[in-house]
C-alpha cells in the first residue's frame, strides 16, 4: 500500500526543514537522495542504485547519481554550478540505458534548486521551499497512478469564436438551415487541409487572398467554384481549368458532391475566412467542431439535442479507465516480447466503439487517437532497427472500427468530416516517426455515422464485419455523453423515447432522458453475451441525479439488481468545465458498467484543491459508494424510533396569505381587527436569510369577525379564484375552505426546521429550532418536539455525508426530503453518557450561534464566514456524534458512507430491532 498522502506531505515538510538552508557538499548526495526517497516510502536498496555505471556516446565511462530503472534518474550538483549543463550531462547518460531502464523522470538538483523533466515534455523549476507545492510531480514514486489530463488549446478557442462569428453573419444575410451547416462543414475541412499538408500548404489562403474581392462581392463564386474542382478527380477535370484551382487534390468521399445555395459574403465576412486562415488549423484538435457548435447554436437547441461540448481533459477521464490504461498496462507487460505485441496489436485492430449519441464525435476522435498513439508505440518497438518500405501495411486500426449514432444532421456530418481529419492527424504522426508520408485523400475508410435516433434503432444494425472478418462482430465498448434533459423540460418525442424504453415502468417518468441510453446499453450488453459471447463495457458521462436519490433508487434496483450489472468504475461529481462559449456548468459523474464482474474496480474523486483520489473497490453501488447493491427506497415510514418528519404547511394561495413586514403595517393601519390572526411566517429563505415575513392564520377564526374585515375577505376571494383556477382537483376542493391553508401540518409544539433546499458549498444544512406559534412552510421539513441529541445528531457531519449521498439534487445544491431523513441509520445503541455528550456540544452550537444575533444562518454557514467559534463547536458535536457510531474516528467521508451503508443494511435486514418497550422517545434521547 502507498503512503498517505497526507504522510507524504508530513515527510517532505521534514526534509525540506532539515536541508533548507544547510550547506552541503557533493559528498553528501547519498545521504540527501535516501531521505528525498523516503519522503515516498521508498527504500533505496529496494529499488535504485547509487553511482551507476553507464556508457556515453563517446564510450568514455560515466557515473549517474542515482537510478532507478525506468521511474528515476538524479544528478547532483553543488551549490552554483550550472544545472541545464548537468540536464544535458544527463541526457548523455540515457543513450547508455536500455529501454526498460529509460526514466520518466529526470531530477538535476543541487541542495535547492530542483529541475525535474518529464517524460511527456513538461519540465517544472521551483526550489527546495516549494518542494510541498510540486509532490504531485513525483506521485508515481509513492505508488499513485500518474494520469495527465490537459487543458483546451487557446487557438481551439480562437478558432471556434472565428468561425461562430462566420456563422452567425451568413445567417444574418439569409444563408441558412442545412445549407449553411453542409457549407461550414466543407470551410471546415478546407481550412484544416490547408495548414495539415492535405493540400499544399497555404494556397486557399493565397486563393481567397488573392483572387477574390476586398468587398467579398465574388468570394462566393469563387468557393462554389472551388468546391466543384475538390469533388473532380484530375483526370476529369477541364484542361483550361485555371492553374491555381488545379493544385487542389480530388476529395472523395461525397464530402463536396452535393451542390449547395449559392452564399453572399461582405467585406467584413471575407477578412473573417482570412483571419481563419491565419490560425495554424493543423494544430488544432478535430474535437474542437464540438466546441464551434457550442459557439454556433443557441443554448435551447443544444440543450435538446444534447451537444454539450466536452473538453479532451474530461473525455479522458472516461477513455482511460474504460479501456486505454489496460492496453497500456497490457503493452508494458509485453516488454520486448514481440509475440506479445503481436498479439496486442491484433486485439486493438479488432476492437469495436460505439457513441449511440456521439454529437461531433469529441469521444470518438480522442478515442482513435489514443487507439492509434497505442498501435504506434507498438510497431515502433516491433521494427526497432528494421529498414522498411510502405510504412502504412504495418498500421492496422483503422475507422471502420468506430460507430457513432446521433440525432441532429449537422452534428452527425461534422463528426465524419472530424473523424477523417484526426486520421490524418495520426498519419503525420507516423509519418514524423518513420519518414514516410501517409496521404488522406483519396479516403480510404471510414467512420460509420448514422443520422438517427439511437433510442429507436437497433445498434446492432449499424454494425459491419472488418476486411476478412467471418464472424458476427460486437460492439467492446460503449461510451459517449448522452443528453441530460429532466422530466420537466422534455419534447413530446422525448416522453415517447422514454416509455418505449421503459415500457411505461412505474416512477420511469420521474428519471432523466439519460438514463435511457443506460437501460438501452445494458439490453445491448445482454444480448451480445448471449449471442455471442463477447463481453462489452459501457461508460457514459452522466448528470448525477441518476446516482442520487429517488433517481438512484429507480435506475439502479434494474440495472445491478434486476439484470445483475456490476460498476467496473465511477467518477464522483464534479464540475464540468472548459473554455467554450456559453459552457455548460453542470455536475456530471461518469459510470463504467457491464453485466460481468472484473476484479479491478475503481472509484476516482476530484477534491476541491484538484487532487485526484483513486480508491480500489470491492464493489460499487448505484450511489457511486464502495459497498453492496443496497438501494435506499423512497420509504414513508422510518426504519427507526426518532420523531415523525413532516412537510411544512402548503398555502396555495397565490401569495394573499402573505405580507412583508412593510406590507403588513400597512395592512393593519387599514385592518386593525386582523392583528390577532397574524402570525410569523418561515420558508426556507426565510429562514435561511432572516428574512421577516408574516401570514394571515385564520384557523378556528370566528366567522363573524373575518365577516368585519373587508380587506381579509377581498384576500380571500382571491384565494378562492387562484384554487378554483387550479387544474389540481384537490386544489380546487379547498376553494371551499379560503381562510385555511391547503394542507395544514403546523405543530402545537415547538419543533426542528430543515430547509429542503441549501447550497452545496456549505458543509452543513443549517437546522433550528421554532415556536408553534411560527407557522413553517412546505419549502421546509418539520420536526415535532424534538431533543438536542436529535437536533446534535441530524447537524453532525455524519447525517451530512449520508445526506450528500442519498437526497436528490436542484443543480448541485441538496434537496433534502423525509426519504433521506427515514432511512437514516442512527447510532445503534449510544450510551447515556454519549447522548449527554452530544447534547451538550448541540447546546453549544445553538450557544455560538447566538453570539452573532444579526447574522443570518446563511452568513453563519457560509464557508468563508463561518465564525471559528461555530467552527469549532460543530467539531465537537461531529466527534460527540461519530462515538455514538463507533469508537475509532473516520479517517474520511469514504470510510464514512461506507460504514453507514453496512448500518443501514443492518437495519433493513432485521439483524437487529429497536427496542419494542419503548414506544414513546422521552426527551433526553
Amino acid at each position: 500500500m502507498p503512503l498517505s498522502w497526507n504522510e507524504i506531505k508530513s515527510r517532505a515538510v521534514t526534509f525540506s526543514n532539515e536541508w533548507r538552508n544547510t550547506s552541503r557538499e557533493e559528498a553528501d548526495a547519498k545521504p540527501f537522495l535516501i531521505e528525498f526517497l523516503h519522503i515516498f516510502g521508498i527504500s533505496q536498496k529496494r529499488v535504485a542504485t547509487f553511482e551507476h555505471r553507464v556508457r556515453k556516446l563517446n564510450d568514455a565511462s560515466g557515473y549517474i547519481d542515482l537510478l532507478w530503472p525506468g521511474t528515476l534518474l538524479v544528478e547532483m550538483k553543488s551549490k552554483g554550478q550550472d544545472l541545464e549543463k548537468a540536464y544535458q550531462q544527463a541526457r548523455e547518460y540515457c543513450h547508455g540505458l536500455q529501454d526498460y531502464e529509460l526514466p520518466k523522470l529526470i531530477l538535476i538538483c543541487d541542495f535547492n534548486q530542483f529541475h525535474v523533466y518529464q517524460d511527456n515534455g513538461v519540465t517544472s523549476k521551483f526550489e527546495l521551499a516549494q518542494l510541498i507545492e510540486n509532490l504531485q510531480i513525483f506521485e508515481e514514486l509513492a505508488g499513485y497512478q500518474k494520469r495527465n489530463y490537459y487543458d483546451e488549446d487557446p487557438v481551439n478557442i480562437a478558432a471556434a469564436e472565428l468561425m461562430g462569428k462566420l456563422h452567425d453573419q451568413l445567417k444574418d444575410v439569409g444563408y441558412t438551415g442545412a445549407a449553411l451547416e453542409a457549407y461550414l462543414v466543407r470551410l471546415l475541412f478546407i481550412l484544416f487541409a490547408d495548414d495539415s499538408t492535405i493540400f499544399q500548404k497555404g494556397i486557399f489562403f493565397d486563393y481567397v487572398e488573392l483572387r477574390t474581392k476586398e468587398d467579398g462581392s465574388d468570394l462566393a463564386m469563387h468557393l462554389d467554384q472551388l468546391f466543384q474542382v475538390l469533388d473532380t478527380p484530375e483526370d476529369k477535370r477541364l484542361k483550361t481549368l485555371d492553374e491555381q484551382l488545379n493544385q487542389f487534390p480530388y476529395v472523395n468521399g461525397r464530402l463536396f458532391a452535393e451542390r449547395l445555395p449559392t452564399a453572399a459574403f461582405t467585406s467584413q465576412m471575407r477578412q473573417i475566412l482570412l483571419d481563419c486562415c491565419k490560425l495554424d488549423w493543423g494544430k488544432i484538435s478535430p474535437a474542437i467542431f464540438g466546441s464551434l457548435f457550442q459557439s454556433v447554436m443557441d443554448s435551447t437547441a443544444r440543450r435538446n439535442l444534447g451537444a454539450h461540448y466536452t473538453s479532451e481533459k474530461n473525455i479522458m477521464k472516461l477513455i482511460k479507465p474504460l479501456f486505454l490504461d489496460e492496453l497500456w498496462e497490457e503493452f508494458h507487460a509485453a516488454g520486448e516480447n514481440h509475440n506479445k505485441l503481436k498479439s496486442l496489436h491484433g486485439k486493438i485492430s479488432k476492437l469495436r466503439f460505439l457513441d449511440p449519441a456521439c454529437g461531433c464525435g469529441n469521444f470518438l476522435i480522442t478515442a482513435y487517437r489514443e487507439l492509434r498513439m497505442l498501435e504506434l508505440a507498438i510497431v515502433e518497438k516491433l521494427l526497432k532497427g528494421q529498414m522498411v518500405t510502405n510504412i502504412n501495411q504495418y498500421f492496422l486500426v483503422d475507422l471502420d472500427q468506430f460507430y457513432g449514432i446521433e440525432l441532429g444532421e449537422f452534428p452527425s456530418q461534422i463528426a465524419g468530416v472530424a473523424m477523417f481529419l484526426i486520421d490524418h492527424q495520426c498519419n503525420m504522426m507516423v509519418s514524423d516517426r518513420f519518414g514516410e508520408y501517409i496521404p488522406l485523400i483519396p479516403l480510404q475508410k471510414s467512420a460509420i455515422i448514422v443520422n438517427e435516433n439511437a433510442l429507436r434503432i437497433d445498434w446492432q444494425s449499424i454494425i459491419k464485419p472488418l476486411e476478412g472478418e467471418i464472424e458476427d462482430p460486437r460492439y467492446n465498448y460503449i461510451l459517449g455523453n448522452p443528453p441530460f434533459i429532466g422530466h420537466q423540460l422534455r419534447t413530446s418525442s422525448q416522453v415517447e423515447d422514454m416509455d418505449r424504453i421503459f415500457n411505461d415502468a412505474k416512477k420511469s417518468g420521474r428519471l432523466d432522458y439519460v438514463a435511457c441510453w443506460f437501460v438501452k446499453a445494458m439490453e445491448y450488453m445482454d444480448i451480445n453475451k448471449k449471442v455471442s459471447q463477447t463481453n462489452t463495457v459501457t461508460s457514459f458521462v452522466s448528470t448525477n441525479s441518476v446516482c442520487q436519490g429517488e433517481q438512484a433508487e429507480i435506475l439502479w434496483s434494474d440495472l445491478l439488481i434486476k439484470k445483475s450489472g456490476v460498476i467496473h468504475f465511477a467518477y464522483k461529481p464534479f464540475k464540468w468545465t472548459n473554455e467554450a462559449k456559453g459552457q455548460a456548468a453542470v455536475i456530471v459523474i461518469i459510470v463504467g458498467f457491464s453485466n460481468f464482474e472484473n476484479n479491478k474496480k475503481i472509484i476516482f474523486n476530484e477534491t476541491k484543491n484538484g487532487e485526484l483520489e483513486v480508491h480500489n473497490a470491492k464493489n460499487i453501488n448505484g450511489y457511486l459508494v464502495d459497498g453492496k447493491n443496497i438501494i435506499i427506497t423512497s420509504r414513508s415510514k422510518k426504519i427507526h424510533q426518532y420523531p415523525e418528519i413532516t412537510k411544512g404547511s402548503q398555502p396555495t394561495d397565490g401569495g394573499f396569505f402573505f405580507f412583508t413586514e412593510d406590507e403588513l403595517n400597512d395592512f393593519l393601519v387599514k385592518e386593525p381587527t386582523a392583528r390577532i390572526f397574524i402570525r410569523p411566517f418561515i420558508g426556507a429563505v426565510e429562514f435561511l436569510h432572516n428574512i421577516k415575513r408574516y401570514c394571515l392564520w385564520l384557523k378556528d377564526a370566528p366567522p363573524n369577525i373575518i365577516a368585519n374585515m373587508p380587506l381579509v375577505r377581498e384576500r380571500l376571494n382571491k384565494i378562492r379564484d387562484v384554487r378554483a383556477a387550479s387544474p389540481t382537483k384537490s386544489v380546487q376542493e379547498y376553494a371551499k375552505f379560503p381562510t385555511l391553508f391547503s394542507q395544514d401540518r403546523q405543530p402545537s409544539t415547538p419543533y426542528l426546521v430543515i430547509p429542503r433546499h441549501s447550497s452545496e458549498n456549505r458543509t452543513y444544512i443549517p437546522i433550528g429550532y421554532m415556536d408553534s406559534l411560527t407557522i413553517c412552510g412546505d419549502a421546509n421539513l418539520l420536526i415535532p418536539e424534538p431533543s438536542l441529541f436529535v437536533f446534535g445528531v441530524l447537524q453532525s457531519l455524519t447525517h451530512m455525508t449520508w445526506t450528500k449521498y442519498i437526497c436528490g439534487r436542484i443543480k448541485s445544491d441538496f434537496r433534502y426530503s423525509s426519504a433521506v431523513y427515514n432511512n437514516y441509520p442512527w447510532p445503534e445503541a449510544p450510551s447515556d453518557k454519549q447522548k449527554q455528550s452530544v447534547e451538550e456540544a448541540a447546546q453549544a452550537v445553538l450557544d455560538a450561534r447566538a453570539q452573532y444575533p444579526d447574522s443570518s444562518l446563511a452568513d453563519l454557514y457560509d464557508p468563508n464566514t463561518m465564525p471559528p467559534v461555530l467552527v469549532k463547536a460543530h467539531q465537537q458535536l461531529d466527534k460527540a456524534v461519530d462515538l455514538c457510531y463507533r469508537p475509532q474516528p473516520f479517517t474520511s467521508e469514504a470510510k464514512r458512507i461506507e460504514y453507514l451503508f453496512e448500518l443501514y443494511e443492518k437495519y433493513t435486514g432485521g439483524l437487529f430491532q429497536p427496542d419494542k418497550k419503548k414506544k414513546k422517545l422521552n426527551s433526553t434521547f
